[in-house]
């Protein structure tokens, strides 16, 4: 074969040992898919096998369809005839073939996720649940979670207890179940665990799949998890030869599955077998290799191997270390303009970060420095859900205001008091007939009955509340007292919503960090934040923009340029993962950091800011993921602290992070230190005296520019004299 004069060593044996099982150990760039249908190739061209006898098992139909095109490719031929599929794929040929030993007919239909959701949407009318109260995503989560640990209804019941919201959740499951069956209907869970079930129990239809093929590969094989390796294994009789492909150190989907023990261990589990190392990479430049080998090296459960490659370049991986989180990405977005300046197309660069709540400085940055981008696998920060609806809050506040008609229809019902389609209708006709806006409808009429029109009510009680409270108190005192008072806080801690209430507490720093500037107010936040939300969208027709996503959503991605945002220790590595997982937790976190870093070709940058952050109550500090590249491959930007002796020295333009949970008034009053009658300084405000301290806020008077205001005793731009 032609094709074998093109592959290094460690390739061409990888695709010559064709006589035992094999792990293939692929590092990042190294060939891989090139290995596999090469190795396909070869079986059919070299060693004689039958296409129709050989099974490649891919992840996506992405990398099943490049799978097939390349075989074929080499071949010379329109159709291979090999057995290319997702597992999802060859789980539906296996059930059209046999799933009537389960008593289901062989038409079955297959459930996408809008199919889904419909079937959910007639349990919620059924269960009288809001969409609101538990989210679709929330059902259809927790409904694959307990199928794929093999939890019953029965066991999810009884797990539930009496706590309200996952009594509700069992209940979805069994009548979602229920109409399943009804229908004879299969979700993408079943298809897996039908088949799993078949194989595991029936020996006659477990042989006669074992006996279609003598080669099965599995690509992405460290991405596996329990039940998907239990399918492949007992697809594997005597005689026929199993490969894998995949790298430990890309296990990065734990969370949803992924087992590393599964490639770990596969020596074990097929004591036959061989295992041949790629560590050749074709993608990056010697100093990012080496800088993401010095990193993996820190973690002990892998497999040992160094990435080198023969590529050119002696650029340097460039650290830049902030004075703050709005210094980072104004520095991101100053630097990407000043390569595109020099000719770099905005295509050319990716940003990569650990958490989507993060890119809401970023997409700011870059509206502000006129800079196209595009949000792969995520919303746009400023029009995700618990944004909108807190923004909302925000804008009843304001008396003449031309949006309170949208932010009533937004948030009056949210979380959930009862306001359905008829008291709408109501609040509409009413506002027709009088001319009024939908607000003062709701505060000076009847539109509903019984508890609905108490929670009504209550409602208004709470916007009158905090208008009276707007002059004085501060916007981010303002919005955690709406957001906490309304039960929004709590709808999402109910509901374990943990990613939208840091995208909430990101809200809440980026109004702290407005609330340093001079006259600022609560009508100009909003109209600011109206323009952002206004401009995002400006640059959707164009294809050259700057990729922004989450570093699970870059993988098996690569970019010339990439910029790893936000490397601070307790945002990446993640605090919260690594405190409730250990050590596991931390190496998954380093790989994640690995993969990242093993995106980039040509040139990577990598970013950490400092400042005060409430999520660690502690100054933030570089992330270990930086500290571990070797020394020699770095080039370190801006690194003078901004504090002494880890003693907190405020920059201008700083803000805190999102709290994990949202601070209370009680949790942040025993931690203030500030008395009545003290002298303090503010960085925006200057000198000021303290007229009062309770609950966390503290009223201060500044000289007459500024005059009497009241701010979170807590806020970090104040300290005493």
């Amino acid at each position: 074969m032609k094709q074998l004069e093109h592959l290094n060593k460690k390739q061409l044996e990888a695709v010559t040992s064709v006589d035992s099982h094999v792990r293939i150990v692929a590092g990042a760039g190294s060939g891989k898919t090139r290995v596999v249908t090469t190795r396909i190739a070869y079986l059919i061209e070299e060693i004689g096998i039958l296409p129709h006898r050989i099974l490649a098992i891919t992840f996506t139909n992405k990398a099943a369809n490049e799978m097939k095109e390349r075989v074929s490719s080499i071949m010379n031929c329109g159709n291979s005839g090999v057995k290319v599929s997702t597992i999802h794929s060859l789980c539906v040929r296996i059930l059209r073939e046999d799933i009537r030993h389960l008593n289901y007919p062989q038409n079955f239909t297959i459930l996408d996720s809008d199919d889904q959701k419909t079937i959910l949407k007639t349990i919620y009318k059924q269960l009288d649940l809001n969409i609101k109260d538990i989210s679709l995503n929330q059902s259809l989560g927790y409904i694959s979670n307990n199928k794929c640990a093999f939890v019953g209804v029965e066991e999810a019941q009884a797990l539930a207890n009496t706590y309200t919201s996952e009594v509700y959740k069992a209940q979805i499951y069994d009548l979602y179940t229920q109409k399943l069956k009804e229908m004879y209907a299969l979700d993408f869970d079943d298809l897996i665990l039908f088949v799993h079930n078949l194989f595991e129990h029936n020996e006659e239809v477990r042989r006669k799949w074992q006996n279609r093929f003598d080669y099965i590969h599995v690509d992405e094989f460290q991405d596996v998890d329990v039940i998907q390796y239990g399918i492949i294994k007992n697809l594997v009789k005597e005689d026929t030869k199993l490969c894998v492909v995949g790298d430990p150190d890309q296990t990065i989907y734990t969370w949803r599955g992924a087992d590393v023990d599964i490639i770990m261990n596969f020596e074990t589990d097929f004591n036959t077998s061989k295992s041949i190392v790629l560590n050749e990479n074709y993608r990056s430049t010697p100093s990012i290799l080496q800088g993401a080998n010095s990193l993996i090296k820190n973690n002990t459960y892998r497999i040992d191997k160094d990435l080198y490659t023969n590529n050119k370049g002696s650029e340097k991986i460039t650290h830049y270390l902030a004075n703050d989180e709005n210094d980072e990405s104004i520095w991101i977005a100053k630097k990407i303009k000043q390569l595109h300046n020099e000719g770099l197309p905005y295509k050319d660069v990716a940003i990569l970060y650990r958490s989507n709540y993060l890119s809401r400085g970023l997409e700011k940055a870059f509206l502000d420095y006129q800079i196209p981008y595009r949000i792969y696998g995520g919303t746009k920060f400023f029009e995700r859900a618990e944004i909108k609806d807190a923004i909302s809050y925000l804008r009843l506040l304001l008396v003449n205001n031309d949006a309170i008609e949208l932010a009533i229809r937004r948030v009056i019902n949210v979380p959930r008091r009862g306001v359905g389609p008829k008291a709408m209708s109501a609040i509409e006709q009413i506002s027709d007939a009088e001319n009024s806006n939908f607000y003062e409808v709701i505060k000076n009429h009847t539109i509903a009955r019984g508890v609905t029109q108490n929670k009504v009510n209550e409602f208004v009680n709470l916007v009158e509340k905090y208008r009276v409270k707007t002059k004085d108190y501060s916007i981010s005192i303002l919005i955690k007292g709406l957001l906490e008072e309304s039960g929004y806080y709590r709808m999402l801690e109910d509901n374990q919503e943990s990613e939208r209430l840091e995208n909430l507490m990101e809200l809440v720093a980026d109004i702290e960090r407005y609330e340093n500037e001079e006259d600022s107010n609560l009508e100009e936040y909003l109209q600011m934040i109206s323009l952002y939300t206004d401009t995002s969208n400006e640059n959707e027709g164009t294809y050259d923009y700057v990729q922004m996503m989450s570093i699970h959503a870059a993988k098996g991605l690569e970019f010339d340029n990439v910029f790893v945002y936000e490397l601070s220790e307790g945002v990446f590595p993640n605090e919260k993962s690594v405190n409730e997982g250990g050590k596991h937790a931390l190496e998954e976190e380093r790989r994640l950091a690995y993969v990242a870093y093993t995106r980039a070709r040509k040139k990577l940058y990598i970013t950490s800011s400092q400042g005060y952050s409430f999520v660690l109550q502690k100054i933030k500090t570089v992330s270990r993921f930086v500290k571990e590249i070797d020394e020699d491959v770095i080039d370190k930007l801006n690194q003078q602290p901004s504090y002494q002796n880890q003693e907190y020295k405020y920059n201008k333009g700083d803000a805190a992070i999102r709290a994990q949970k949202p601070l209370t008034s009680t949790t942040n009053a025993s931690k203030v230190k500030l008395k009545k009658g003290e002298l303090i300084s503010h960085t925006v405000f200057g000198d000021g005296v303290i007229l009062s301290s309770k609950d966390g806020v503290v009223e201060i008077a500044f000289d007459r520019k500024y005059g009497i205001r009241k701010l979170s005793a807590i806020h970090p731009s104040i300290s005493k004299k």
